[in-house]
């Protein structure tokens, strides 16, 4: 007997190679069988999918859920329930300093799956800003010890490398993330904005499996140049293995720099939030809403549910079948509907591109259990709504 059938759905699953109208059982908090019209007699609970995509829960690579402690963290738990994201990944909101509170107080009381990148800089992403500008928070050696008592929880190195963060720094916390990523034996995950420095000096310490963050961003670091041609140095990269990460945010996602990779014949490896204080309020609002915007330019369904779900969990090497509906998998499972429509999408521009298609989460399942919706949480004082988000709200 089935603790949990999925029924009549048309199943999504890239990383288990498997796609159709497929029903799917649930036992013990795994995945017991994928198959063609399983009874319905075989479960003790029967979930109707019918009119709905039935797909891996959301593994979302950049998010920052340090809440109550970092300037940008968010409580997870209510957007998980509505949104199908049951693997969070948080970019490196804790330093060195911060990581034993991490996972005290947000990665062990969590009933989601929770993983982090170590910020280079020990301080973290206590404030808005300005993390590297003091070297002396970016011990390389601190860093690399914390990953290796952490191995469990620590997925990789972060840096923020902008003009903000650095201040007076240079390239110098991204020489030393470098040293703590090869000597780990861990990805590093580079952010990039408004340089200084230049995206051809960022790019030249990323290696294959490396994650550049923000890779549609409009800002003077992007990845094509002023008339919308992807840039040499960036097309090397991205051949050579570099994974190229959306991470939307507030302040990181352009269409005009979309439409580019798009005419190039490229689309994002990973589509990531990059949900914080900021972005939450719109026009990010959740990963369901970032997958939408890549769908209204063209990018397959069934393609970008997979740099949603198997290839950020290969990029973080979570193994034990996350990311996909394989047969033994952890049962991680959403539903969506996929309405038609007219909608208006906007960039963190305003910029508005009117999508046909608007991806909506009715229901997720970790571990074989559904989320139970919970009330949004509030937001920081210092996340007051801008203009732009009071508009969308209404």
């Amino acid at each position: 007997m089935f603790d949990l059938l999925i029924k009549g759905g048309e199943l999504i699953d890239p990383g288990g190679e498997r796609a159709g109208q497929l029903d799917l059982a649930v036992a013990n908090g795994r995945v017991a069988a994928v198959d063609r019209d399983i009874p319905a007699e075989a479960a003790a609970r029967v979930v109707d999918a019918s009119g709905q995509y039935v797909t891996p829960g959301l593994v979302d690579l950049h998010t920052h859920i340090f809440h109550r402690v970092s300037f940008w963290g968010i409580d997870p738990a209510p957007v998980a329930a509505r949104s199908g994201v049951t693997t969070w990944l948080d970019a490196g909101s804790a330093g060195a300093y911060g990581l034993a509170g991490f996972r005290e107080y947000i990665a062990r009381p969590s009933a989601l799956r929770l993983y982090a990148l170590l910020n280079i800089s020990a301080i973290g992403l206590t404030g808005i800003t300005g993390e590297l500008a003091n070297l002396d928070y970016c011990d390389a050696g601190l860093c690399a010890r914390v990953i290796e008592r952490n191995r469990d929880l620590v997925r990789g190195v972060k840096a923020r490398i902008d003009r903000y963060t650095l201040g007076a720094s240079g390239l110098e916390p991204l020489r030393r993330a470098r040293e703590v990523a090869d000597a780990c034996a861990l990805p590093l995950m580079v952010h990039i904005a408004i340089g200084p420095p230049a995206i051809e000096e960022v790019l030249a310490y990323l290696r294959p499996g490396d994650i550049l963050t923000h890779c549609c961003t409009g800002h003077s670091m992007r990845l094509v140049d002023d008339a919308g041609a992807l840039l040499e140095v960036a097309r090397r990269a991205w051949d050579a293995g570099v994974i190229m990460d959306l991470g939307h945010g507030g302040g990181s996602f352009a269409f005009a720099t979309a439409e580019a990779f798009a005419r190039a014949g490229r689309w994002p490896d990973v589509i990531s939030s990059d949900i914080h204080q900021l972005s939450i309020g719109g026009p990010m609002f959740d990963l369901p809403t970032c997958i939408s915007k890549l769908l209204a330019l063209g990018m397959p369904l069934r393609e970008a549910i997979g740099a949603a779900t198997v290839r950020p969990a290969t990029a973080l090497r979570l193994g034990d079948g996350l990311g996909t509906l394989r047969v033994g998998a952890p049962a991680d499972v959403a539903l969506f509907r996929l309405e038609q429509g007219r909608f208006p999408l906007y960039d963190v521009a305003m910029e508005m591109r009117e999508g046909r298609q608007l991806l909506r989460n009715t229901l997720t399942i970790l571990g074989g259990s559904e989320l139970p919706r919970l009330p949004e949480a509030e937001p920081a004082p210092w996340a007051e709504p801008t203009a732009d988000q009071r508009a969308l709200a209404e």
